[in-house]
Protein backbone atom coordinates (compact mmCIF):
# COMPACT_ATOMS: atom_id res chain seq x y z
CA UNK A 1 0.00 0.00 0.00
CA UNK A 2 1.24 3.45 -0.84
CA UNK A 3 0.51 6.63 1.07
CA UNK A 4 0.62 10.11 -0.37
CA UNK A 5 0.52 12.46 2.62
CA UNK A 6 -0.08 16.20 2.66
CA UNK A 7 2.41 18.18 4.75
CA UNK A 8 -0.20 20.89 5.27
CA UNK A 9 -1.90 20.40 8.64
CA UNK A 10 0.64 17.69 9.38
CA UNK A 11 -0.45 17.56 13.01
CA UNK A 12 -3.55 15.82 11.60
CA UNK A 13 -2.12 14.00 8.58
CA UNK A 14 0.67 12.44 10.67
CA UNK A 15 -1.97 11.03 13.05
CA UNK A 16 -3.96 9.66 10.12
CA UNK A 17 -0.82 8.06 8.72
CA UNK A 18 0.27 6.52 12.02
CA UNK A 19 -3.17 5.04 12.60
CA UNK A 20 -3.50 3.70 9.06
CA UNK A 21 -0.04 2.11 9.13
CA UNK A 22 -0.77 0.55 12.53
CA UNK A 23 -4.02 -0.91 11.18
CA UNK A 24 -2.33 -2.34 8.09
CA UNK A 25 0.34 -4.00 10.24
CA UNK A 26 -2.31 -5.40 12.59
CA UNK A 27 -3.96 -6.93 9.52
CA UNK A 28 -0.72 -8.67 8.59
CA UNK A 29 0.97 -6.26 6.20
CA UNK A 30 4.73 -6.14 6.44
CA UNK A 31 6.38 -2.74 6.85
CA UNK A 32 8.45 -3.20 3.70
CA UNK A 33 5.16 -3.39 1.76
CA UNK A 34 4.21 0.13 2.87
CA UNK A 35 5.43 3.17 0.93
CA UNK A 36 5.02 6.73 2.21
CA UNK A 37 5.59 9.86 0.09
CA UNK A 38 4.86 13.47 1.02
CA UNK A 39 3.46 16.39 -0.99
CA UNK A 40 3.02 20.03 0.11
CA UNK A 41 -0.78 20.18 0.28
CA UNK A 42 -4.03 18.36 -0.38
CA UNK A 43 -4.32 19.62 -3.95
CA UNK A 44 -0.99 17.97 -4.76
CA UNK A 45 -2.27 14.59 -3.53
CA UNK A 46 -3.70 14.03 -7.01
CA UNK A 47 -0.38 14.40 -8.81
CA UNK A 48 1.47 12.37 -6.19
CA UNK A 49 -1.13 9.61 -6.37
CA UNK A 50 -1.01 9.56 -10.16
CA UNK A 51 2.77 9.12 -10.20
CA UNK A 52 2.76 6.44 -7.52
CA UNK A 53 -0.03 4.56 -9.32
CA UNK A 54 1.97 4.60 -12.57
CA UNK A 55 5.01 3.18 -10.78
CA UNK A 56 3.35 -0.21 -10.36
CA UNK A 57 4.92 -0.65 -6.90
CA UNK A 58 1.69 -0.62 -4.87
CA UNK A 59 -1.69 -2.36 -4.93
CA UNK A 60 -3.61 0.64 -3.56
CA UNK A 61 -2.99 4.25 -2.59
CA UNK A 62 -4.33 6.13 0.40
CA UNK A 63 -4.19 9.91 -0.11
CA UNK A 64 -4.12 11.65 3.28
CA UNK A 65 -4.91 15.32 3.73
CA UNK A 66 -6.73 17.79 5.92
CA UNK A 67 -8.41 20.95 4.64
CA UNK A 68 -9.86 23.35 7.22
CA UNK A 69 -12.46 25.89 6.13
CA UNK A 70 -11.29 29.49 6.25
CA UNK A 71 -12.78 32.85 5.38
CA UNK A 72 -12.29 32.57 1.62
CA UNK A 73 -13.52 30.21 -1.12
CA UNK A 74 -10.04 28.63 -1.29
CA UNK A 75 -11.34 25.74 0.86
CA UNK A 76 -14.01 24.94 -1.73
CA UNK A 77 -11.56 25.02 -4.65
CA UNK A 78 -9.02 22.77 -2.94
CA UNK A 79 -11.64 20.29 -1.76
CA UNK A 80 -13.37 20.13 -5.13
CA UNK A 81 -10.16 19.86 -7.14
CA UNK A 82 -8.61 17.20 -4.92
CA UNK A 83 -11.82 15.18 -4.71
CA UNK A 84 -12.43 15.31 -8.47
CA UNK A 85 -8.81 14.45 -9.21
CA UNK A 86 -8.74 11.46 -6.89
CA UNK A 87 -12.13 10.29 -8.15
CA UNK A 88 -10.88 10.43 -11.75
CA UNK A 89 -7.75 8.47 -10.86
CA UNK A 90 -9.83 5.93 -8.98
CA UNK A 91 -12.30 5.45 -11.83
CA UNK A 92 -9.76 5.27 -14.64
CA UNK A 93 -6.72 3.74 -13.01
CA UNK A 94 -5.57 0.19 -12.44
CA UNK A 95 -5.46 0.33 -8.64
CA UNK A 96 -7.81 1.69 -5.96
CA UNK A 97 -7.21 5.21 -4.66
CA UNK A 98 -8.68 5.91 -1.22
CA UNK A 99 -9.73 9.51 -0.59
CA UNK A 100 -8.38 10.13 2.90
CA UNK A 101 -8.86 13.88 2.93
CA UNK A 102 -10.60 15.31 5.97
CA UNK A 103 -12.64 18.38 5.03
CA UNK A 104 -13.62 20.13 8.23
CA UNK A 105 -14.88 23.46 9.48
CA UNK A 106 -12.31 23.75 12.27
CA UNK A 107 -9.30 21.99 13.74
CA UNK A 108 -11.37 20.47 16.54
CA UNK A 109 -13.42 18.53 13.99
CA UNK A 110 -10.18 17.18 12.54
CA UNK A 111 -8.93 16.14 15.98
CA UNK A 112 -12.27 14.45 16.67
CA UNK A 113 -11.73 12.30 13.55
CA UNK A 114 -8.18 11.21 14.39
CA UNK A 115 -8.95 9.07 17.40
CA UNK A 116 -11.33 11.48 19.08
CA UNK A 117 -15.05 11.35 19.76
CA UNK A 118 -15.99 10.78 16.10
CA UNK A 119 -13.61 7.87 15.59
CA UNK A 120 -10.39 7.09 13.78
CA UNK A 121 -10.49 7.89 10.09
CA UNK A 122 -6.91 6.65 9.57
CA UNK A 123 -8.02 3.18 10.60
CA UNK A 124 -11.09 3.43 8.35
CA UNK A 125 -8.97 4.49 5.36
CA UNK A 126 -6.64 1.50 5.86
CA UNK A 127 -9.55 -0.94 6.08
CA UNK A 128 -11.05 0.58 2.95
CA UNK A 129 -7.76 0.04 1.11
CA UNK A 130 -7.64 -3.61 2.21
CA UNK A 131 -11.22 -4.17 1.06
CA UNK A 132 -10.58 -2.50 -2.29
CA UNK A 133 -7.40 -4.53 -2.89
CA UNK A 134 -9.46 -7.64 -2.20
CA UNK A 135 -12.20 -6.42 -4.54
CA UNK A 136 -9.67 -5.67 -7.29
CA UNK A 137 -8.10 -9.10 -6.86
CA UNK A 138 -11.42 -10.85 -7.38
CA UNK A 139 -12.36 -8.63 -10.32
CA UNK A 140 -8.98 -8.48 -12.08
CA UNK A 141 -6.39 -10.69 -10.42
CA UNK A 142 -8.38 -13.87 -10.04
CA UNK A 143 -9.55 -14.03 -13.69
CA UNK A 144 -5.96 -13.39 -14.79
CA UNK A 145 -4.73 -16.11 -12.43
CA UNK A 146 -7.36 -18.50 -13.76
CA UNK A 147 -6.34 -17.69 -17.34
CA UNK A 148 -2.70 -18.42 -16.51
CA UNK A 149 -3.65 -21.73 -14.93
CA UNK A 150 -5.67 -22.59 -18.05
CA UNK A 151 -2.69 -21.86 -20.32
CA UNK A 152 -0.40 -23.94 -18.11
CA UNK A 153 -2.84 -26.84 -18.23
CA UNK A 154 -3.03 -26.55 -22.02
CA UNK A 155 0.76 -26.68 -22.24
CA UNK A 156 0.94 -29.70 -19.95
CA UNK A 157 -1.77 -31.44 -22.00
CA UNK A 158 0.13 -30.69 -25.17
CA UNK A 159 3.36 -32.06 -23.73
CA UNK A 160 1.68 -35.19 -22.40
CA UNK A 161 -0.72 -36.09 -25.21
CA UNK A 162 0.59 -34.50 -28.39
CA UNK A 163 4.35 -34.71 -28.05
CA UNK A 164 4.77 -38.38 -27.35
CA UNK A 165 8.23 -39.19 -28.55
Amino acid sequence: VGFIVSEWNNNITNKLLASAVKTLKECGMKENNITVKYVPGSFELVYGSALLAKSGYVDAIIALGCVVRGDTPHFDYICEGATQGLATLNATGQIPIVNGILTVNNMQQAEDRTGGVVGDKGEEFAITAIKMIDFAWWQIGMPMFAACIYVILLLISYLIFVRRD
